[in-house]
C-alpha cells in the first residue's frame, strides 16, 4: 500500500521591490560568512557553537569615534567604561588601554576593575549599594564615590572619621527631563531641592571632598536634546555651588544611555537609520554646558559613562540550526542551539540576523526558537529568512552589550567567548563552561551522600 505524502499547509510570501519606505529598507538575508576576515565555520570548528565573538577593531573604532566627537566640542573629556555592560576582562582592557577609567556599581565590579589593572584613583564607584568593607577600601584608595542618598553620606562620614581619610565624593542627581522616563530611583532629586541639600550637608561635614556632580537620565535614549537639558541643569547647579560655597568642581558626569544601532521592538525604522550619531549627542551636551560660569581654564572635566554605544556593534553570536519545522500559522520555525538565556536582549531588540552561508530559496517570515524547554525561548518572532537546514548557521549582530553579563546558566551551559584582534587573529577570552565548573560550587550534605 503506497503511503500518501504528508500534507503541508502552503504559505503565501509577499514579494516587495523598491527602495526605502517608512519602515526602513527592505531587509534581505545577506550571508555573513566572516567576522573581521575570520571564517564563521573556522570559528565554530575551533571553539564550538553557540559562540560569542567580539571585534577588537570595532571596540577601538567606537571608543575613538565617541571620544573625539565630544573632544571636538568640549576641551576636557574623560571616558569611564561601564563595567555592567560587559565585564569580560579582555573587553575592559581594550578600553583601559585606550585611556578609559572604570565605572562600577558593585563590590564585584570594583574588584574586577582592580584585577584589570585600573588604579583605584581612576574608578568611579556608582550605584545604590556599597557595603562598608568595599566603601572603606575605595575611600582610602582615592576612588571617586558617587553618593546615592543621605544614609550613604552618613556612612561615608563615619568611614572618614574612622580611617582619618578625606573621601572623594560626587552627588548623583536625578531630574525631570521632558520626554524621558524619570530615573528617580537613583540619586537625589534636583527639582525638590534634595540634591542641593545633599551638597550643603557634605560641605557642612568638613570631612568629605566634593569633587563632582553626576546624572544618568536613562537607557537607550534616542533624543539627544534630553542630554542637552540634563547638562544644562548640572551646569546651573555647579554655578550655584560656586556662588554659594566658592566650590569649583573637578568634573560633571553626564552618565551614559546612548543608543546603539540595534532596533527596539515596535520601532518603525531600524536602528542603523534611527539611532542618533555620536556627534548629535555631543552637540546637545556641549550646548547645555554653555551655561557653565567657570573660567575657561578651570572648566570641569566632562565624564561619559558609555557602555552600550561602545560595545554593542562589536559583538556577534554565532548559532547553529538544530531543526526546521512548519508552524500551525504556516510560518517556518527554526530551532537554534542558542536561547534567551544567552541572548537576553532579544526580549527588547529585533537583532539583525543573517545566514553564515549562501542559502537558496525564497525568504519568508521565520520564528527563531532557542533550545530551552520554555515557551518564552523565542529569539525573534518574525524575521525574513530563506529556507535553512539543520547544521547551517546564523549570525546575530549588535549583541555586545549586556548579554555576557546578564546571561544565565539555565538548562544549557554558557558557551565560549572569542575576540578577534586587530591583527585578525582570534583568541579565546572566556572558555565554555563545563558541568565540573558547576559541581565545584556545590556541596552535598552528609545525609545525602
Amino acid at each position: 500500500m503506497s503511503q500518501r505524502p504528508v500534507y503541508e499547509r502552503p504559505s503565501l510570501v509577499r514579494h516587495q521591490i523598491g527602495l526605502m519606505n517608512k519602515f526602513g529598507r527592505q531587509q534581505r538575508a545577506r550571508p555573513m560568512s566572516e567576522i573581521d576576515g575570520v571564517s564563521v565555520d573556522a570559528l565554530v570548528e575551533r571553539y564550538g557553537s553557540p559562540l560569542f565573538v567580539f571585534s577588537e577593531r570595532t571596540l577601538i573604532a567606537n571608543y575613538r569615534d565617541l571620544r573625539d566627537a565630544f573632544l571636538r566640542r568640549y576641551p576636557r573629556v574623560r571616558m569611564a567604561w561601564s563595567y555592567k555592560t560587559n565585564y569580560n576582562e579582555a573587553v575592559c582592557r581594550v578600553f583601559h588601554r585606550e585611556g578609559a577609567w572604570a565605572e562600577v556599581v558593585s563590590p564585584f565590579e570594583y574588584d574586577k576593575a582592580l584585577h584589570s589593572g585600573v588604579a583605584p584613583s581612576e574608578i568611579h564607584f556608582n550605584g545604590p549599594y556599597k557595603p562598608d568593607a568595599t566603601a572603606e577600601v575605595a575611600a582610602t584608595s582615592g576612588t571617586v564615590i558617587h553618593v546615592d542618598n543621605f544614609d550613604e553620606i552618613l556612612r561615608m562620614e563615619a568611614i572618614a572619621r574612622r580611617t582619618h581619610c578625606r573621601p572623594r565624593v560626587a552627588v548623583r542627581v536625578n531630574m525631570a527631563i521632558d520626554g524621558v522616563q524619570s530615573w528617580s530611583r537613583f540619586g537625589l532629586n534636583l527639582e525638590s531641592g534634595q540634591a542641593l541639600d545633599a551638597v550643603r550637608r557634605i560641605q557642612a561635614s568638613g570631612c568629605l571632598d566634593l569633587v563632582g556632580l553626576h546624572t544618568h537620565i536613562g537607557t537607550f535614549v534616542m533624543d539627544p536634546a534630553a542630554y542637552g537639558t540634563a547638562a544644562g541643569k548640572l551646569a546651573r547647579l555647579a554655578n550655584q555651588l560656586l556662588a554659594e560655597h566658592g566650590l569649583k568642581l573637578s568634573f560633571l558626569d553626564i552618565g551614559g544611555g546612548f543608543a546603539s544601532a540595534n532596533s527596539l521592538k515596535g520601532q518603525y525604522l531600524n536602528g542603523a537609520h534611527a539611532s542618533p550619531t555620536f556627534s548629535r549627542y555631543a552637540d546637545a551636551v556641549a550646548q547645555g554646558l554653555l551655561a557653565l560660569e567657570y573660567p575657561s581654564s578651570e572648566r570641569p572635566v566632562l565624564v561619559l559613562e558609555a557602555g552600550r554605544a561602545l560595545v554593542d556593534s562589536a559583538g556577534y553570536l554565532i548559532t547553529t540550526v538544530i531543526a526546521s519545522k512548519r508552524q500551525p500559522d504556516a510560518r517556518r520555525g527554526l530551532i537554534l542551539d542558542a536561547g534567551v538565556n544567552l541572548l537576553f536582549t532579544s526580549f527588547w531588540y529585533n537583532h539583525t540576523v543573517m545566514p553564515a552561508q549562501e542559502v537558496r530559496g525564497t525568504a519568508e517570515p521565520t520564528v527563531l526558537y532557542g533550545p530551552l524547554c520554555m515557551n518564552i525561548d523565542v529569539l525573534n518572532e518574525s524575521v525574513n529568512l530563506p529556507p535553512m537546514a539543520a547544521g547551517e548557521r546564523l549570525v546575530f549582530s549588535n549583541v555586545g552589550a549586556y548579554n555576557t553579563t546578564q546571561w544565565m546558566q539555565f538548562i544549557t551551559l554558557r558557551p565560549a567567548v572569542v575576540m578577534i584582534g586587530v591583527n585578525g587573529e582570534p583568541s579565546l577570552i572566556r572558555r565554555a563552561e563545563s558541568v565540573a565548573d558547576l559541581n565545584a560550587l556545590e556541596q552535598v550534605p552528609a545525609w545525602l551522600r
